[in-house]
C-alpha cells in the first residue's frame, strides 16, 4: 500500500504494522470509552473487540494514520472491510464498509479522521465491482456524522440496525 503525505497535514495514512497494534487497539477503545459510546463503560465487553487490533488485521485491512514527524506516532486507525469479510455488519452485494474509526485526542482536529474515511473510499473504488460505501454509527457521533456528510455520505435510515438490545446504529452511504 502506498504511504501518502499531505503536506498540509503532516501525517501518512499506511496499512498498520504489527509493532501498532496495541497502540492503537489502545487509542480506539478509549476513543469509545471517554466519549461515552459504551453502555456498560469500562466493564462493556466490546472494549475488548476494540483493542484486538490483530484480529481485525486478520480479516479487514485496518489503516492507521501516523506522525510524518520523527517517532511517526500513531494518531487513529479505520477498519475497511469488503462484503462477505466475517468483519462486515451492513455491507451487501458490491459494497464495502469500514467500522471502529477512531483518532487519539490529542490528534483531533487536524483530519485524520476525514482523511482514513477517504482512505477506505479510495480503496472501495479501486475494488472492481464496488458501487458504495457503507457504515453503521450511533446517534451521538456527532463530530463523526459531520465528516461522513461533508465527504458525501447521506443515512439510510431504511438500512438502520440493533446488533443488541438497546442498542441502535444508524446507517450512512455514499455512491462510488
Amino acid at each position: 500500500m502506498d504511504q501518502r503525505t499531505r503536506p498540509d497535514t503532516g501525517f501518512i495514512i499506511r496499512a498498520v504494522e504489527p509493532a501498532e497494534y496495541a497502540v492503537l487497539g489502545e487509542i480506539t477503545a478509549r476513543a469509545y470509552l471517554d466519549d461515552g459510546l459504551l453502555d456498560f463503560g469500562a466493564d462493556d465487553p466490546y472494549l475488548e473487540r476494540l483493542r484486538d487490533v490483530a484480529g481485525r488485521a486478520a480479516g479487514a485491512e485496518v489503516l492507521v494514520a501516523v506522525d510524518a514527524g520523527e517517532g511517526g506516532g500513531v494518531l487513529g486507525g479505520v477498519a475497511y472491510v469488503v462484503a462477505g469479510s466475517a468483519w462486515a455488519e451492513v455491507a451487501g452485494d458490491g459494497e464495502a464498509e469500514f467500522r471502529m474509526l477512531a483518532v487519539a485526542p490529542a490528534a483531533r482536529g487536524r483530519g485524520v479522521g476525514g482523511a482514513l474515511v477517504r482512505a477506505c473510499v479510495d480503496r472501495a473504488r479501486a475494488t472492481e465491482g464496488c458501487l458504495r460505501v457503507r457504515l453503521s454509527t450511533q446517534k451521538s457521533m456527532l463530530g463523526a456524522h459531520r465528516i461522513y456528510e461533508r465527504l458525501g455520505f447521506v443515512r439510510t435510515p431504511e438500512r438502520d440496525w440493533s446488533p443488541l438490545p438497546g442498542l441502535s446504529l444508524l446507517t450512512y452511504s455514499l455512491e462510488i
